[in-house]
């Protein structure tokens, strides 16, 4: 594995934090993981699972903490902290989560300062600056000051997330995406480094679509309702006769297939239902038809249907379907995991590494029973070269075929780190985030180059246009290969072998390249050939039936949240399957099914029904362990905060805050359970104070009182986050035909300011003569030769 003999401590409580180390040990990495006296409260967290021995440990704890060692540690005792201090001393990585509130702040300011080859990983909810630096957080705290909330739910309101972690699961994968680039440029000039993980910044990037349409568009999207999500229409879940089908349908081609399948060849025909925007408005009517159509038929035949003619739909599974689908089984996806004498099954790594694979599964550490110190030989390092590179990846060079949002975020990430990354698109299929209409007033006016999501997905990127369909294309894009270090792609399983570009081929022109494939369900299994967007992601993966309320259909948390938590997941195994050639000289393939990724986010609802216990019932905003929390309705128009009482400590300063010492002082509600039971009566003290205020100020009036609280924030807002703007997460970028554009920043720095945006995304073909003549030699007859026959280019034309 990539990563044996690496050292870690990690300290702190933050589920990001928890992954972030856990993904390290799937490597090979020994992890220590440092627990207080009575161990993580997530060890009490349901839903509960038994161990076998008359005890049991909350699923989220186990699922974030399989693989790794506990010991237990007292920052009051001297001896302990001695052993901590030494600990850290022959770690090659410390992962900090908040492990000042645990009572060793000092111990950890000195580790962080000091000077040596230790990465060195501070993981928060807000990052270690700005307005929101110091405040109480929680997942649904998080995910509401990150723009992830406000479009969900009905209409009238209140929006709805899910249940935990997803914040903490996607600020781990940015932790350990982060952690591994560092060793990168630490095996390279013997420097450590030092991080700062922001977890809602981690989680922008599930909304860089909604936030750069809104501002293209001058104003933010509006909740639209359960399973509506602008610009897209029909992106939703769809009752048929004995289940739920996914359907999201975004080009003409697919809108037109789709309405023929259901014998709907007026709505086919329509001229004003071509592209989404134009579909939209009439959703309501749209739906009056298709509905009835789709209730004819089985979900798994409307499936196999949507195969044959190459539509993005899917079924959509409960728990037990997913946890005993046969394609996932048949492709590892599902792994033991052992609670002491018990053993139940949990989503596995979806990485699929073919020469440094992650462990599939592993043991859920007992309390402060593991490892007590580091054995084995340390990874060596180099010896301290010249200062450390500002850029982590520089000097690497990665060829970018994705398109859309999953792939290119994972290279917009590599770019940032400061690999030149080479996007190559086709001036008749350019990346489809560009936009598929191909009428002539569109070519005429280059909306393919004014689109916001493209806009923000592909800074830093050097653009080129090559024909692949054609002999010079693939010639070319070979002679490419043989200078890059690795290759991303997310075409469907069938593209690139038609094409001779497949890892096969693509390995004989470069034998050490590292590439990897995101494809929806994977290389392998009866549904590789599925077609899938972020949202048909989601929907495969039974997530949907966990969100909501009781009486709600399954229902979708975001427009396409699978593509951006598949984006995150690719970043991680390229990073990872880099770190393993950079010290082997090996490279390899990775298959990464997307849907895989999001199986994760149903990770301990998965293991409580794989080990016979029953699920609760969805419950909206309500969550399991912390009581109250929910989004409650403030002054102004759909305006809402979103609070979580995270401990009892915090219902009494909530009490006092809201000006209820009569909830404060009743001996009934001083705990969960209590509160639990009156919980209509305590939503509605809370909703009566919340409602003459504005969300900002009582998220201030909250936090003041140390109570975790966020304002519920549209994706729009975001780009007027006082928080955000102190932090210099957005900036303002200029480019030809759009001018300044807002770019976010990655979820993670090093030092006080974001990586630099050095240029824009490029405009169609920019980079052509940049490129081709620097790695493959091409003089301007050359090029315009190229040019003549169509194989390069710089403007769409109509495929």
């Amino acid at each position: 594995m990539p990563l044996t003999s690496l050292r870690v401590v990690e300290v702190g409580e933050l589920p990001a934090g928890s992954y972030c180390a856990r993904l390290l040990a799937d490597f090979g990495a020994q992890v220590i993981r440092i627990e207080p006296p009575g161990g993580d409260p997530a060890r009490g967290q349901p839903p509960l699972i038994g161990r076998g021995d008359g005890g049991a440990d909350g699923a989220w704890f186990a699922y974030l903490n399989f693989g790794k060692s506990s010991l237990v540690l007292d920052p009051a005792r001297a001896e302990d902290r001695a052993r901590l201090a030494g600990l850290i001393a022959e770690a090659d990585v410390c992962i900090d989560s908040a492990g000042a509130a645990r009572g060793w702040g000092e111990l950890l300011a000195e580790a962080e300062a000091a000077e040596g080859a230790r990465v060195y990983a501070a993981v928060s909810w807000f990052g270690r600056s700005g307005p929101y630096r110091d405040f109480a957080g929680s997942d649904a705290v998080c995910r509401a000051l990150a723009g992830m909330i406000k479009l969900v739910g009905p209409r009238e309101g209140p929006p709805l997330n899910a249940p935990d972690y997803h914040a903490g699961i996607i600020g781990g994968l940015a932790g350990f995406s982060a952690v591994l680039a560092a060793l990168h440029a630490r095996g390279a000039n013997g420097h450590g480094s030092v991080l700062d993980v922001s977890v809602q910044e981690a989680c922008i990037a599930l909304v860089d679509l909604p936030a750069s349409e809104s501002w293209a568009r001058g104003a933010g999207y509006r909740r639209e309702g359960i399973n509506r999500f602008p610009p897209t229409f029909p992106v939703g879940i769809y009752p048929t006769a004995d289940g739920w089908l996914g359907v999201t349908l975004v080009t003409p081609a697919q809108w037109r297939s789709f309405c023929r399948m259901l014998g709907l060849d007026d709505l086919a025909d329509d001229p004003g239902l071509v592209t989404s925007i134009e579909r939209l408005p009439r959703a309501e009517e749209i739906e009056g038809r298709i509905t009835p159509r789709l209730l004819e038929r089985p979900a798994r035949e409307w499936f196999r249907l949507a195969l044959e003619l190459r539509l993005p739909l899917v079924e959509v599974p409960d728990l037990d379907a997913a946890l005993h689908n046969e394609v996932f089984r048949d492709r590892a996806a599902i792994v033991p995991v052992r609670l002491g004498e018990s053993v139940v099954e949990a989503p596995g790594p979806p990485m699929h590494l073919t020469a440094s694979p992650p462990r599939r599964g592993g043991e859920v550490p007992v309390l402060g029973a593991g490892r007590a110190a580091f054995s084995g030989m340390r990874m060596p390092v180099p010896l301290p070269g010249a200062a450390p590179a500002e850029l982590p990846l520089r000097g690497m060079r990665i060829v970018d075929l994705s398109m859309g949002w999953a792939g290119p975020l994972c290279t917009r990430h590599l770019a940032d780190l400061g690999a030149d990354v080479v996007k190559v698109e086709a001036c008749r299929y350019p990346d489809w985030w560009r936009g598929t209409d191909t009428r002539p007033a569109a070519l005429e006016q280059l909306v393919y180059e004014k689109t916001g999501r493209f806009n923000a997905l592909n800074r830093n990127k050097r653009g080129i246009s090559l024909d692949l369909t054609s002999a010079d294309g693939v010639r070319i894009l070979k002679t490419l290969v043989t200078k890059a270090d690795a290759v991303v792609e997310n075409y469907s399983t069938g593209v690139l072998p038609k094409l001779g570009l497949d890892y096969p081929r693509l390995r004989d022109v470069n034998p050490s390249l590292v590439m990897v494939s995101m494809s929806a369900f994977g290389a392998t299994g009866a549904w590789k050939e599925c077609r899938a967007y972020g949202s048909t992601l989601k929907q495969g993966s039974g997530l949907p039936l966990l969100v909501g309320r009781a009486d709600d259909p399954p229902m979708m948390g975001n427009s396409a949240f699978g593509d951006a938590i598949g984006g995150y997941n690719a970043l991680a195994a390229v990073l990872a399957a880099l770190f393993h050639r950079q010290r082997t000289g090996q490279g390899q393939h990775i298959d990464l099914s997307q849907v895989e990724c999001m199986l994760v986010m149903t990770a301990p609802w998965m293991m409580a029904r794989s080990a016979g216990v029953v699920v609760p019932a969805r419950d909206g905003n309500r969550h399991p362990h912390f009581v109250p929390q929910g989004a409650f309705r403030c002054a102004g128009e759909d305006e809402w905060v979103m609070l979580t009482v995270t401990d009892d400590a915090m219902w009494l300063r909530l009490c006092r805050r809201i000006g209820r010492p009569d909830l404060a002082e009743n001996p009934e509600l001083t705990q969960a359970a209590g509160r639990r039971e009156r919980i209509g009566e305590i939503e509605a003290a809370i909703g009566e104070w919340t409602a003459t205020l504005d969300p900002d100020t009582a998220m201030a009036e909250l936090q003041t009182a140390g109570v975790a609280a966020g304002t519920v924030r549209g994706p729009f807002e975001l780009l007027e986050d006082p928080h955000l703007a102190a932090r210099g997460f957005y900036r303002m970028v200029a480019r030809a035909y759009i001018g300044l554009h807002p770019q976010p920043s990655a979820g993670w720095r090093q030092g006080e300011a974001p990586y630099p945006v050095r240029w824009p995304s490029p405009t169609l073909g920019q980079f052509n003569a940049e490129v081709l003549g620097e790695l493959a030699g091409m003089d301007a007859a050359e090029l315009a030769r190229l040019e003549a026959a169509g194989v390069i280019g710089t403007a769409m034309v109509a495929g």
